[in-house]
């Protein structure tokens, strides 16, 4: 079984890649938007009248690194195909598959994330990394901290991928992929800091957000970049990301499964 995930993974990934006209459209509105964030912040420190929690550099690394991986962040980035699956009853040949179909799926999701980003991330951040103060990206403190990032931004991708398969089986219920992507993508961007970062929220905002695993996907491992968060935080928070993708994983499964008998009890 395992075999073949592997193989709709490698599938998609090569057909992924190929888009890579539509990747330098992106790569466009990327570079807008992130000087347009890094404007806007670099105004609120020049009046700020308190020290914030995070410098404007860090910020500034903060929204290019968003920008640089926003394929492996976001939950609005959808599969229109499984979508059209769900909602025209061709979701009956993917259960005639020997493969389970959780699996099957979440190999497509996190494929179609990894294509996109690859096509992106080097083009901005080599580029960012060039720009003169205070516009440039701003390197870890140290090899140990980039280690740190590269694996609680890949246990974040998981997460995101496990998020978005949610999305995917609230379709089964709702009929409506807008409808579901439009609350989920809203709240999701928002509560994962890629708005606002998180330290910069009101005190009892982040409560509210520390409780939710949307930021585990995106805030925390960009701060562990900027060295915002000290390696034994980074290390603490790896364990809970762990936590949270176990549990967002066998979620998913048991509502899969649900939402498929409901399937197969309308279908006769």
């Amino acid at each position: 079984m395992m075999k073949g995930y592997i193989a709709v993974f490698k599938l998609r990934i090569n057909t992924g890649l190929q888009y890579r006209a539509a990747a330098l459209a992106g790569i466009g509105t990327q570079f807008f938007f992130g000087f347009m964030f890094i404007m806007i912040f670099e105004a609120f420190y020049g009046h700020a009248t308190q020290e914030p929690p995070m410098t404007l550099s860090q910020v500034v690394t903060y929204t290019w690194l968003k920008q640089g991986f926003l394929a492996l962040v976001v939950l609005w980035l959808r599969d229109n195909e499984l979508f059209q699956l769900i909602t025209t009853g061709n979701i009956a040949y993917e259960l005639c598959r020997p493969s389970g179909l959780y699996g099957l799926w979440y190999a497509k999701l996190l494929a179609q994330r990894l294509s996109s980003a690859l096509l992106r991330c080097f083009p901005i951040l080599i580029v960012v990394f060039f720009l003169p103060e205070p516009y440039g990206l701003k390197l870890p403190p140290d090899f140990t901290s980039f280690l740190l990032f590269l694996t609680v931004l890949m246990v974040g991708l998981f997460m995101i991928v496990a998020l978005s398969m949610l999305i995917y089986i609230s379709v089964f219920v709702t009929m409506s992929p807008v409808g579901s992507l439009l609350v989920f993508s809203v709240f999701g961007e928002f509560f994962a800091g890629l708005i606002i970062p998180v330290p910069l929220m009101p005190s009892w905002m982040q409560q509210i957000v520390y409780m939710l695993p949307f930021h585990w996907t995106a805030d925390f491992p960009f701060r562990v970049f900027t060295g915002n968060l000290s390696k034994s935080e980074a290390v603490e928070g790896l364990m809970f990301q762990l936590i949270w993708l176990a549990a967002l994983v066998v979620l998913g499964k048991v509502a899969m499964d649900k939402a498929l008998r409901r399937v197969v009890v309308q279908g006769g």
